[in-house]
């Protein structure tokens, strides 16, 4: 099929940071510490048992799902409500669902890693089950009847002789506070109505039509405006400002400043804009130059203070054979959000709300705690959703602007919406970061030596610590910086991906954990498996090269997982590898995202244009295994997305930034993939896995895509390029070259 519209839609101090080494716990990026489960239960239910903190049954019938985990954009919405409607049997339109909040849901971490329908998604499955359960054995005391006689359908209990009593009738107010239990009564998959099938997304409408889908259409009544002034530049120091004038426009309510921290409270939008721009006309600002050569970042990075874990050990590395070693660079990457972020604070009876596109609304809600030294139950945070970031862009600091300026005007919502220039500046990028591979192949094919070490400061500086925040690290009393979190494997940080799943004999992997960054740095998509994956499928498919294999027959071979050598299987021969010349190049690449989630191959078919370099995506053939599927449709979403996203870093995208500022503060300097360069045909394919647990899926194309492109332009110029991104300028030097 073509690609469809939904990938489309899917979709401070010198921060030269010196810090602490040691973090308080082994964390992954959902936000949550490792370690033995307290409980044994399915999912999210380990950590919140109760089954009405899932599924709440008001007297009407109507049903409530409650998930801890947000709506980014990755269809989680009507996933969880299939879920929950094929556990219940209910029809989807008799339920709704309460996202992330902290005054209503569980507390499941951040959104991120892949994590919401592995981990909410099994808990509100088995909530669902053993809710209906309870329901049934209700039923069944009242009726005086064996509950085996008895059958759930339509919201109702129904029984012999033509007994039935609805949802609404049968819940009491001590019936759903019961405990979840290990095992639950799930349905099958031969018995399902709603799971498996390809169901609308309910949040699409809206955003399609220009409705209010997003935190930035959020209008409640007596809302202020507010801007902020971020300085020019890491650790820039504000001089003076003259505020006297901007207090006196119009409609202007407050000229708020705490140390470097400046904000407009405003009547209006565009009179907090012209505010803000006539405080920055004033300002005057020391700046420090603490940024590195942008042209030498690889070298800079490398030269960091390290701490070195090796995180595979297989054999004995050395081995003999045709030798394959390169260098491989990825440069910091901007979310890129197309709405810049946005949030809205009230202040009220000491406390303050907050809403916020976060991806981790408890997590927020300490550090804002911390922030405005008020204990937690002072501190509401609701998730409202915001423009596709895809990890960690400005949400949580715009999150703070708001709290700190509402707490000036108590009694009236102040919104606070960042500029572009804000956004692209400030945000937490994805972090830079060096990949070097060295293998070796025998003459008969055989990987003989594997060594592979990647150097990446922290994918992890999200709030809980009130220094994670912007607002935090500029006002007059300052917190310290947040320490950096080294993610423990298996899932890892910037050593995600780095162990190959294929069966190496002799294997080595170091991974050098950086904990001083030159930029401001996050979680973004994939963390470090988008530039580790390069690294392994590139080599992987010069090794392949080198000794006159067929790539996919090169991976098969050293593939002992079965479910992976059927993603490799069916993405060759849907996209009829071998079959027939390719228009210029063409590439492979294969993937199980974190070795632990969705297994994802695939195939690429570009044109190359040798005068300008420039590539255009003719063919992306995909195939995937999540597990369990629930909605088909969103899959596909998630891989297409997933898809052109990384055609987009591997082409275009690059943070810029000379010795004292980022530069790229616009799309003009920070380029993204347009509508013109999409490629014509995208294919997914879903390798079904009925009756498996459910794997995460949303972040599992971004390192085959990326490499599988990369193998396409090494097919079709007879070079490998290794340092991203791949540019038409990068191309047509080596075509020259």
């Amino acid at each position: 099929m073509t690609l469809s519209r939904r990938a489309v839609l899917a979709g401070t101090g010198a921060l030269v940071l010196a810090f602490s080494l040691a973090p308080a716990r082994a964390q992954t990026e959902t936000g949550k510490g490792e370690g033995p489960r307290k409980r044994g239960l399915p999912g999210s239910l380990d950590d919140t048992p109760r089954l009405d903190a899932w599924i709440r049954v008001a007297p009407d019938g109507a049903v409530t799902v409650r998930t801890g985990k947000a709506e980014l954009g990755q269809g989680l919405k009507t996933a969880l409500l299939q879920i929950a409607a094929e556990e219940l049997k209910l029809p989807l339109p008799r339920l709704s669902l309460v996202t992330a909040d902290t005054g209503r849901t569980a507390d499941e971490g951040y959104t991120a890693a892949s994590h919401s329908v592995q981990d909410s998604g099994t808990a509100i499955r088995h909530a669902a089950a053993q809710v209906r359960a309870l329901l049934i054995g209700e039923a069944a005391r009242r009726l005086g009847v064996p509950a085996e006689r008895l059958r759930a359908e339509d919201g109702a209990v129904l029984g012999p002789g033509g007994a039935r009593i609805g949802y609404g009738d049968l819940v009491t107010d001590a019936l759903l506070t019961a405990e979840a239990q290990p095992a639950s009564s799930l349905t099958p998959a031969a018995e399902y109505a709603v799971l498996g099938r390809p169901v609308p997304r309910i949040d699409i409408p809206a955003k399609v039509t220009g409705g209010a889908a997003y935190i930035q259409d959020l209008r409640p009544p007596g809302m202020l405006h507010a801007r902020v002034l971020r300085p020019p530049s890491y650790g820039a120091i504000l001089i003076e400002v003259d505020a006297t004038a901007v207090e006196r426009l119009p409609s202007v309510v407050k000229v708020v400043r705490d140390g470097t921290f400046l904000g407009v409270v405003a009547e209006g939008e565009w009179t907090a804009i012209q505010a803000m721009r006539r405080l920055a006309a004033s300002a005057r600002w020391r700046e420090i130059a603490s940024l590195p050569d942008a042209a030498a970042l690889p070298d800079a990075l490398r030269a960091l203070p390290s701490r070195d874990s090796t995180i595979l050990e297989r054999g004995a590395t050395g081995g003999a054979g045709t030798v394959v070693e390169g260098t491989f660079t990825r440069p910091y990457l901007a979310h890129g959000s197309i709405g810049p972020s946005c949030a809205i604070a009230e202040w009220q009876d000491g406390g303050v709300t907050v809403w916020s596109h976060s991806q981790g609304v408890f997590p927020l809600r300490r550090a804002l705690a911390g922030l405005l030294h008020l204990p937690d139950d002072k501190v509401r945070c609701i998730h409202a959703e915001g423009a596709g970031c895809y990890g960690q862009n400005g949400a949580d600091d715009a999150a703070a602007d708001a709290a700190l300026l509402a707490r000036a005007v108590p009694g009236r919502p102040v919104r606070v919406q960042w500029m572009r220039e804000q956004e692209h500046a400030w945000e937490p990028f994805g972090p830079g970061m060096v990949a070097s591979v060295r293998a070796a192949v025998t003459p008969d094919g055989r990987v003989a030596d594997w060594t592979h070490e990647v150097w990446s400061p922290s994918h992890m500086m999200r709030p809980g610590p009130p220094g994670a925040l912007l607002a935090a690290r500029e006002i007059a009393e300052p917190f310290p910086p947040a320490p950096p979190v080294a993610l423990a494997q298996p899932e890892g940080g910037g050593d995600r991906n780095a162990i190959p799943l294929y069966a190496f004999p002799n294997a080595r992997v170091v991974h050098h954990f950086l904990p001083e960054m030159p930029l401001r740095g996050s979680s973004m998509r994939s963390l470090g498996g988008y530039l580790n994956v390069m690294a392994i499928e590139s080599t992987v498919d010069d090794l392949a090269r080198a000794v006159g294999w067929d790539p996919v027959a090169f991976r098969l071979r050293h593939l002992t997982d079965a479910r992976a050598g059927a993603v490799v299987a069916a993405a060759a021969r849907r996209f009829g590898w071998g079959r027939g010349p390719a228009r210029a190049g063409r590439g492979f690449a294969f993937a199980r995202y974190k070795n632990l989630e969705a297994y994802c191959a695939v195939a690429v078919e570009i044109t190359l244009d040798r005068e300008t370099g420039r590539v255009a995506i003719e063919r992306v053939v995909a195939a995937v295994d999540t597990g369990e599927v629930v909605n088909p449709d969103g899959v596909a979403n998630q891989i297409e997305g997933g898809i052109l996203q990384a055609a987009s870093w591997t082409q275009l995208e690059r943070v810029a930034f000379d010795r004292t500022r980022v530069t790229s503060v616009d799309w003009s300097a920070y380029p993204i993939l347009r509508f013109s360069a999409v490629p014509r045909s995208v294919e997914v394919h879903i390798v079904a896995q009925p009756d498996q647990p459910f794997l995460g899926v949303a972040e599992a194309a971004q390192g085959p895509a990326g490499a599988a492109l990369a193998n396409a332009i090494r097919d079709a110029t007879g070079h490998r390029l290794r340092d991203l991104p791949l540019t038409a300028g990068r191309i047509k030097a080596a075509l020259g070259a």
